[in-house]
């Protein structure tokens, strides 16, 4: 019988004693624990800007400005992702970069809001060239319903007022169906340069 005790407060013993061992350790006086270590964040992308253009049988996409009105000007982009036939109906998507994004595989805006990862972000811009004219949206939502039907049906239309006398059609929303877009309007302007 005494075997048995002694086995069974040596089994106690160890049991307590790793149970100590479990016990969190005292930082600087405080029973807290050491801050967990955490991945550093990505970088951020930003998501405010897109930019959609339908040209010869392809679907080009920018997240920049500056990349599209080159674009605009000359019908092609210094540095570009291509996707052959991954577009709509087979076409390619040709995807315009940055100088800063040419390196880049992964993390592109142009690609991430294309292919549905990440989504616009206010305050929001969006330009799509379908069919000859400029369709400008300032809510994400408002683009992505206009890419299903390819329609507008709250809409306020200027033709002839874009550049190389396109019309430009400014997608409005219930929200604002019965006013007309001037701030849309004007940033527009802005980026085109126009008056």
């Amino acid at each position: 019988m005494t075997q048995t005790r002694l086995a069974y407060s040596l089994a106690a013993l160890s049991t307590l004693a790793a149970a100590g061992c479990a016990v969190p350790h005292t930082y600087q006086g405080t029973d807290a624990m050491p801050p967990a270590i955490t991945e550093p964040a990505g970088p951020v992308i930003d998501t405010s800007d897109y930019y959609e253009a339908h040209h010869e049988g392809r679907v080009y996409v920018f997240d920049d400005f500056t990349t599209y009105k080159a674009f605009l000007e000359y019908g092609h982009t210094p540095y570009r992702l291509v996707r052959i036939g991954e577009g709509p109906d087979g076409q390619t998507l040709v995807f315009g970069l940055t100088d800063e994004d040419k390196a880049k595989r992964e993390g592109i805006a142009s690609v991430a809001l294309y292919d549905g990862e990440l989504s616009g972000t206010d305050p929001f811009y969006g330009e799509v060239l379908y069919d000859g004219r400029f369709y400008v949206f300032d809510r994400w939502e408002d683009l992505q319903a206009f890419k299903v039907t390819w329609e507008a049906p709250y809409r306020f239309t200027e033709i002839g007022a874009g550049t190389a006398n396109r019309t430009v059609v400014y997608v409005l929303n219930d929200d604002n169906k019965t006013r007309r877009p001037e701030a849309l309007m004007a940033r527009f302007r802005s980026r085109h340069q126009q008056r």
